[in-house]
């Protein structure tokens, strides 16, 4: 049995920039500024150059020690600076991306042994233990990881201005009803159509069935239970379970565009939890706020130059 190692006979590890975003300026052209998100990267934005402040180079590990996604770790990409209780690591010998990879996920895996709020992991980060560098499995680098390609579809500015957005009802735009499919309990491992549920992860795909999918793809899955609020964009055909609405477009729906929506959608779920859930009726009767054009309607070239513009857009 191999024995485990403390993380920092790995890794030199410190405490981050520890700076305060409400305090910098954001710049969509500027250097990288992880927080203690579990999206993109960890990267919450883009901020100006700090006088007399180098960032941390490429290459290296964050993770974050508190909040409710603690111990979420990534290598970063590009050059960056950080937030608040967020640690940098850096190999005390040579790691491929692949070999960084892996102990960002056997990082992460320690995150049972803490709570968002009642424990955090600054005191015993450092002494977390890992599978030791010399005992690495051998798929670890036999597979290949590429990094993501943070590149933008676009290299042309494309400015928000919230004066002109307007509030459309759900079902002006879209033709709106409940999920069609097996029961979940039904599910057998097999089959090519994608299973879609109400969770928050993995674009709600649970699993596979072998039934003919019920649902075209194209179009947008909003969970009315569970997860309540979260949504997601369905590019192939799919089945689903009853927990999800699917938001049929009455407009040229596409990637960029539904990119563009989704986080509109997951901003309501704050109204809504499992006592109080957002049913049909409700749904065709909600209200999301869109650019639009000077006839008052919906720019949808708008929303999809603008997500064009955005870092990873190049990878959609």
């Amino acid at each position: 049995m191999v024995e485990p190692v403390k993380l920092k006979e790995l890794f030199h590890i410190e405490y981050g920039n520890q700076l305060d975003k409400n305090k910098m300026c954001e710049c969509r052209s500027g250097t990288n500024f992880v927080s203690r998100t579990s999206a993109n990267l960890g990267v919450d934005t883009k901020v100006e150059a700090i006088s007399g402040v180098d960032p941390y180079e490429a290459g290296l590990i964050t993770a974050t020690l508190g909040g409710t996604y603690l111990l979420s770790a990534f290598v970063q990409p590009e050059e960056f600076y950080t937030g608040q209780n967020i640690k940098v690591l850096r190999p005390l010998k040579q790691m491929s991306f692949n070999e960084k990879i892996y102990y960002c996920l056997a990082i992460a895996r320690n995150r049972f042994r803490y709570t968002s709020h009642g424990r955090e992991a600054n005191k015993t980060f450092d002494d977390i233990l890992v599978p030791p560098f010399s005992a690495l499995p051998n798929w670890v680098n036999a597979t290949s990881i590429q990094a993501p390609n943070m590149e933008a579809s676009s290299d042309h500015s494309v400015a928000l201005d919230f004066g002109s957005w307007k509030g459309f009802r759900y079902d002006e735009i879209f033709d709106i009803e409940r999920g069609k499919g097996p029961r979940k309990s039904k599910l057998t491992g097999h089959g090519d159509t994608p299973f879609i549920t109400s969770t928050d992860q993995n674009n709600g795909l649970t699993g596979f069935t072998t039934e003919k999918a019920r649902h075209n793809g194209n179009v947008i899955t909003v969970n009315r239970n569970g997860s309540v609020g979260e949504a997601f964009y369905q590019v192939e055909p799919f089945s689903s379970t009853e927990d999800v609405h699917v938001l049929k477009p009455k407009f040229p729906l596409n990637k960029y565009i539904a990119i563009f929506m989704l986080p509109l959608f997951r901003a309501e779920k704050y109204r809504f939890n499992y006592g109080r859930k957002w049913g049909l009726s409700r749904m065709n009767e909600s209200i999301i706020r869109l650019p639009t054009k000077s006839d008052g309607q919906p720019d949808w070239d708008f929303m999809e130059s603008y997500v064009k513009t955005l870092p990873y857009s190049a990878s959609l």
